[in-house]
């Protein structure tokens, strides 16, 4: 058998279950039946007169021989993908994909894309909006835009915008009953803030604002919640509540009336985040 070679499909379809643990995974990721996955595994076994999973009541685990062929697979099957994705951007070298989040790209981004086209007119850009990380080799895209310390591994960064945050809000709220002139005025208005500020830990908030601030007495849990950081500053916009956010987000909005740093710039707050360039 040295030198002959095994069905290709049935070599996709080990690497996929075998990456996933799990043929129903495999089958949804090759658009195709549960069972022509397990006949393909079936085959290769066939071909290579080993078993390579080891099926159990409801679940997959894979033997020493699967273990031990699977690394190749997987390193075998990410070259093909990486050399006819370049093959694509070879015949669309025109093209330049970035990847970035949606808050980012509307109030950072695309305000000064204008000048990217007068400057570079033969480029074609592409801008992918998600808040996931992308993957260079698999996902096709160029460079991205990102929120973080910079510590990418294997990859180029270079910081862009160091993080300052700082409180926004609108105009009118320096007016009326209870005007904002010092952060402990905050207890009498809603704090907006979006789900990435709470869900992770390094992340700045509006407890460890106002902690910096000297202002122990307003519990920061309480205040409205966004999916986006975009939307949590619209609601600003509107009028209902103070956001926390970046002056890099935010400076547009100022500059523009619709939004006002109501302790201009004196409880801005650096943190040892960033966004990055990174390729």
């Amino acid at each position: 058998m040295e030198g002959s070679f095994p069905p290709l499909n049935a070599l996709r379809a080990f690497e996929s279950t075998a990456r996933h643990l799990s043929i129903k995974k495999a089958a949804e990721e090759l658009h195709v039946t549960p069972a022509a996955v397990s006949q393909q595994i079936k085959t290769l076994e066939s071909f290579l007169e080993i078993e390579l999973l080891e099926r159990k009541v409801r679940a997959i685990a894979l033997t020493d021989a699967g273990e031990q062929l699977f690394p190749f697979m997987e390193e075998g099957f990410a070259k093909l993908e990486e050399g006819i994705n370049q093959l694509r951007r070879q015949r669309h070298s025109n093209e330049l994909v970035v990847s970035v989040s949606p808050t980012f790209a509307a109030k950072w981004l695309l305000p000064r894309l204008g000048r990217f086209y007068q400057q570079f007119p033969e480029y074609r850009l592409r801008v992918d909006a998600c808040e996931s990380l992308v993957n260079f080799r698999h996902d096709g895209v160029d460079v991205a835009l990102r929120y973080g310390g910079g510590n990418y591994a294997n990859l180029y960064s270079e910081i862009l915008l160091p993080e300052v945050v700082v409180p926004v809000c609108s105009p009118a709220l320096l007016q009326g009953k209870n005007p904002i002139r010092t952060p402990s005025d905050l207890r009498h208005h809603m704090l907006l803030q979006s789900d990435w500020q709470t869900s992770q830990p390094q992340a700045p908030c509006w407890g460890m604002w106002l902690r910096a601030a000297g202002v122990e007495d307003i519990d920061s849990t309480l205040g409205h919640q966004f999916s986006s950081e975009a939307l949590a500053m619209q609601a600003a916009i509107e009028g209902q509540g103070v956001a926390l956010t970046s002056t890099a987000l935010a400076d547009l909005d100022v500059e523009a009336g619709r939004l006002v740093f109501p302790f201009g710039h004196k409880h801005n707050q650096k943190v040892a985040f960033g966004y990055f360039f990174v390729c």
